[in-house]
């Protein structure tokens, strides 16, 4: 296993992929706790159309596809807050909205080929130096910000109105929690892939709910199996030639199944 580490890529690969298996799944278990999961399916779609504006405009489509996701969730809360819309209404207008926008735009740029898969899907052979640097200081930031507003987010997750009553500004504290999750989806897609980054966001919490009660435990349990999940998927991807997003939502995927099976033997 560690002979693959004297290859370069690998070293990149593991490196974001660690940064990713830690933010991933802490955002997430605040999503999953206010039932907003299809947020970061929808975050992912808003983000490959900035993938798109930025092959389009010939930009770094990393940057451009974490300025649109951020200004899409923005978007998308300020419209839920003004009661324009359902919540399930706003995130399936934006998910098919966007969607239909990557399409369009990579079409004029003519770049439907095998870098967009790579977006897509994932690709452990991508991740270049600048992307490791780009994905490693702005998830410490996520981690950063995450740890010190922790306690109005988590009220936040449990009960908004409460959170509200007791002198919280709900409003700030949903634009920020939807702007990481924005930030956090567009820096994953480089290793699980946008079509598949709301499964890595996701699947790890609801495995930690199987197996823990309170919200602290989850949160690091949920961030154990996605460090797992993305380390082995990882290894699995190279050894077998797999696109690394697939594999490892796969052994997510298994974590929780066998997440079942111990919970109902037990």
């Amino acid at each position: 296993m560690f002979a693959i580490l004297q290859y370069g890529f690998m070293q990149r690969a593991f490196a974001a992929g660690i940064f990713i298996g830690i933010i991933a799944p802490i955002i997430g278990t605040y999503l999953v706790t206010r039932r907003y999961s299809l947020m970061a399916d929808t975050l992912s779609h808003i983000a490959l159309a900035g993938v798109a504006i930025g092959f389009l405009a010939g930009l770094q489509p990393l940057v451009t596809a974490i300025i649109v996701s951020v200004l899409g969730a923005v978007g998308i809360e300020y419209l839920r807050m003004r009661r324009a819309a359902q919540s399930e209404s706003l995130l399936a207008l934006f998910l098919s909205g966007s969607l239909a926008l990557a399409v369009v735009l990579m079409s004029l740029a003519h770049n439907l080929n095998t870098s967009v898969l790579s977006y897509l899907f994932g690709s452990i052979t991508t991740v270049s130096a600048s992307d490791l640097w780009l994905i490693g200081s702005l998830g410490l930031i996520v981690l950063l910000v995450v740890i010190i507003a922790r306690r109005p987010l988590f009220l936040l997750s449990l009960d908004e109105e409460l959170a509200t009553s007791g002198g919280i500004r709900s409003s700030v504290f949903n634009i920020l929690l939807v702007a990481l999750a924005a930030i956090t989806v567009s820096l994953s897609m480089r290793i699980v892939g946008i079509l598949l980054i709301g499964a890595l966001m996701v699947i790890p919490v609801l495995t930690a709910m199987q197996l823990s009660g309170s919200f602290r435990r989850t949160t690091i349990l949920a961030v154990l199996l996605s460090l797992f999940s993305v380390l082995t998927g990882l290894v699995l991807s190279y050894q077998w030639n797999l696109p690394s997003g697939g594999t490892i939502v796969l052994v997510a995927l298994a974590l929780f199944l066998g997440s079942l099976a111990l919970k109902k033997k037990y």
